[in-house]
């Protein structure tokens, strides 16, 4: 687990609020160095052939003004590309959605020192106020820090966790408790109370790491 809880602490977390065109919304940013090239991150974040490897198979017209859908996930359209810095989509998932449910998600890649990358990502969404109420910013956040996982696993060419059965594992759901508590400190740092942030998290972790 000790690699593990390295990949934890590298991620720093915020909650605020941004207006995008489906309204006032809730934003949850992550960013975290990768000991890798610019262009290294960004094409992994953006070959088709290596998003299949860590995040899923993604089908459409991948280039600015097209469309995307990933497979099993949400699918929206390429609302800016431009590499190998920033990359903006809108974000859709499921059939019959509302203005309201079309969601944002902006990557944004630095180079660093020592030939390291900053990647930031932000995913700005209005949604439903009890769904909100019930788990927080744990709810995106915690499925884009186990996303970042496999990014960081791919980039170092190691064998990633069976995504399927991570969550059951002792590791995945020390990862996921672990993971939801961080989100309730950000949760807690924008300005929600404690004990609501707390019952919130305790919510996410149940989601994504359910007892047996």
């Amino acid at each position: 687990m000790a690699d593990f809880i390295d990949d934890i602490n590298a991620v720093h977390r915020e909650v605020g609020r941004r207006r995008i065109p489906a309204g006032d919304g809730h934003v949850v940013v992550l960013s975290r160095r990768y000991e890798a090239t610019l262009e290294d991150v960004w094409n992994a974040c953006t070959t088709p052939e290596r998003l299949a490897r860590w995040l899923t198979p993604v089908t459409g017209d991948l280039r600015e003004g097209g469309s995307y859908q990933l497979e099993g996930n949400a699918g929206g359209k390429i609302l800016a590309c431009e590499r190998p810095h920033l990359l903006r989509v809108t974000w859709v998932f499921g059939e019959n959605v509302t203005e309201a449910d079309v969601s944002e998600v902006t990557l944004r890649l630095s180079a660093e020192d020592y030939g390291a990358t900053r990647l930031t990502l932000e995913h700005a969404s209005v949604g439903d106020p009890e769904f909100w109420d019930r788990y927080g910013p744990g709810a995106t956040g915690v499925g884009w820090d186990l996303s970042l996982l496999g990014l960081a696993i791919h980039l170092a060419d190691e064998p990633l966790p069976d995504k399927e059965t991570f969550h059951t594992t002792p590791e995945g759901r020390s990862f996921v408790t672990d993971v939801s508590q961080r989100w309730r400190a950000a949760h807690v740092a924008s300005g929600a109370p404690a004990d609501a942030a707390e019952r919130a998290a305790a919510a996410t972790a149940a989601f994504f790491a359910p007892e047996e």
